[in-house]
């Protein structure tokens, strides 16, 4: 099982505690799974609308209408292009609060090939009016994710990849506030979702070579922290993105576009160049083939001092 789909049938359990209390929650899956412990608990409660993409996001965006407060479990690569439509119009335009919970997204998919690559969704998802998107970095701020998707007023896309626990990372999640993982003044890397994990990685090559590097985990793509991205141009200057996502319309888009208008800081993008990944290989070989493993970050970061 892929990490991105461990950690997000976990959230079974905290959906479950949430819907304790909040008898308004509802479950919705794209046909993978029981998604236990809530559809043992809240059998009434948990629907399973198939293999529909179209069709779940409008089921749950009407049981929003109606009062409800659905969570979905889908697959990033497809909720977020086969049901495009109506995260805008149904969830976007309607300000229908429905939570979105995409594992399989990234390069995640590895062995299954480009259709299975969700590279696009962030930019899809940020350019939709209203929706929030978070990209949390490990699996407890994933649950963190989840808790604070159901207090945000409006559409929430949380994109789980292939992430692992961060040793020592306790902070508590703040919609929006961007957290340093590592502090340095030579260079920043704004890293989200998995590639934090990798970009903590290159930090530790780097500092092995005399190059302090901050490491921002942008847990939040929209609303971006604008504060964050602004401070390290201010105090450190060169900057590089990292995502496991096309370079246009992603962070490295999101962060460009902050730069601009305050005309500051200097901004390497890491991710997917104008091409599919298109080798069938084990998550760290596509990784490494596309540039965004600990030694090609810290490559970066060093052309940005060179």
């Amino acid at each position: 099982m892929m990490l991105g789909f461990e950690w997000a049938f976990a959230q079974g359990k905290v959906l479950t505690e949430m819907a304790e209390k909040n008898p308004d929650i509802v479950l919705l899956s794209q046909d993978i799974g029981s998604f236990r412990p809530f559809s043992k608990r809240f059998p009434e409660r948990f629907f399973d609308v198939g293999i529909s993409e179209a069709n779940l996001i409008g089921v749950a965006a009407g049981l929003a209408h109606a009062g409800k407060l659905p969570f979905v479990m889908a697959m990033a690569p497809f909720v977020s292009m086969r049901a495009f439509e109506q995260l805008r119009t149904d969830c976007g335009y309607n300000r229908n609060s429905v939570k979105i919970i995409a594992p399989c997204s990234g390069l995640e998919g590895g062995y299954w090939g480009p259709t299975h690559h969700a590279v696009e969704d962030l930019a899809l998802l940020r350019m939709i009016p209203g929706m929030t998107v978070l990209c949390p970095a490990d699996p407890a701020e994933a649950s963190r994710a989840v808790r604070a998707a159901a207090e945000v007023d409006g559409p929430v896309y949380i994109r789980l990849g292939y992430i692992q626990p961060i040793e020592g990372y306790p902070e508590a999640f703040e919609v929006g506030r961007a957290v340093v993982i590592r502090e340095g003044s030579d260079v920043a890397i704004l890293a989200t979702g998995a590639s934090v994990t990798q970009a903590i990685a290159a930090h530790d090559l780097l500092k092995g070579q005399g190059i302090s590097a901050r490491v921002l985990n942008m847990h939040t793509i929209k609303p971006i922290d604008r504060e964050a991205i602004g401070a390290a141009a201010a105090e450190i200057g060169p900057i590089v993105t990292v995502e496991e996502h096309f370079v246009a319309g992603g962070l490295g888009g999101a962060v460009a576009e902050v730069l601009a208008e305050l005309g500051a800081g200097r901004l390497r993008r890491l991710g997917l160049e104008d091409q599919f990944i298109v080798e069938v290989a084990s998550y760290p070989d596509i990784l490494k083939l596309a540039g965004l493993d600990a030694p090609s970050i810290a490559a970066a970061a060093r052309s940005m001092l060179d």
